[in-house]
């Protein structure tokens, strides 16, 4: 009997130990900072996510409807304009990042043009306004923290997932524009999202970290992983063949 005993209190403790284990894994991956990843490769990407959002309207006009827009990535709150053609249902979609230090209202006039010919936009206003600190970015990294350049690619993700839940707009035909540094995120969002149709980047380029481990300039690993996480020209492979264009003037 106390054989028994001790048998059914073993099972119990490695039953016990097995559902702490489960149950610590399940925290640990639903972490708000846990959820991202970066591989060996430096190819990094989250699980889809589907963003709380509001939206009130800002203008109404024959031709289109105004939005202001708020919705949640990464734990904080993104501010956005939503721009829908009104007489189209099924409309393209287009999601727009500005360059550094230009607001949402500043891409207006390209949200008009676009909405003009028959393409909703979303266009946010980008943590630091577009600006980068790659040095903190990278510190962050090495110590275990999400970077903000990480964040910012999210949110241009979080905006397109906004976007596909609006009724006139099409979730199959949406794609990413940026410029400058807004089209560096609109490359990686769309190499990360599988269902985006392609990405315009405007007045951009890469950051040559190819180059720069070839020449010696890179060479411990964390940083050439951080550095190839963020340099759009790794994730040009994932796109195809879905359509990437690029304009410079």
């Amino acid at each position: 009997m106390a054989k028994n005993q001790k048998g059914g209190a073993r099972t119990a403790i490695i039953i016990l130990a097995i559902s702490i284990a489960a149950i610590a894994a399940v925290i640990f991956l639903s972490g708000s900072d846990r959820n991202w990843r970066v591989t060996p490769e430096g190819v990094w990407g989250y699980p889809k996510c589907t963003p709380d959002y509001q939206s009130s309207i800002l203008e109404t006009r024959d031709t289109y409807t105004l939005y202001e827009v708020s919705f949640t990535s990464r734990d904080t709150q993104i501010a956005g304009l939503m721009r829908v053609p009104t007489q189209k249902e099924d409309v393209p979609g287009i999601v727009l990042l500005p360059g550094a230090a230009v607001t949402k209202e500043g891409e207006q006039g390209l949200a008009k043009y676009l909405c003009s010919l028959g393409y909703a936009s979303i266009t946010i206003d980008q943590r630091n306004l577009g600006a980068l600190d790659i040095q903190t970015d990278l510190q962050m990294f090495i110590n275990g923290e999400e970077p903000i350049e990480h964040k910012m690619v999210h949110d241009a993700l979080a905006a397109a997932a906004v976007l596909r839940r609006q009724s006139k707009i099409d979730p199959e035909r949406i794609v990413f524009a940026g410029e400058s540094n807004g089209a560096r995120f609109a490359i990686i969002a769309c190499a990360l999202d599988p269902d985006a149709c392609g990405v315009i980047a405007i007045s951009t380029c890469g950051y040559g970290v190819d180059s720069a481990i070839t020449s010696g300039g890179l060479n411990d690993p964390e940083v050439i992983r951080f550095y190839k996480s963020i340099d759009p020209d790794r994730y040009l492979s994932k796109i195809p063949p879905r359509k990437f264009v690029m304009i410079h003037s």
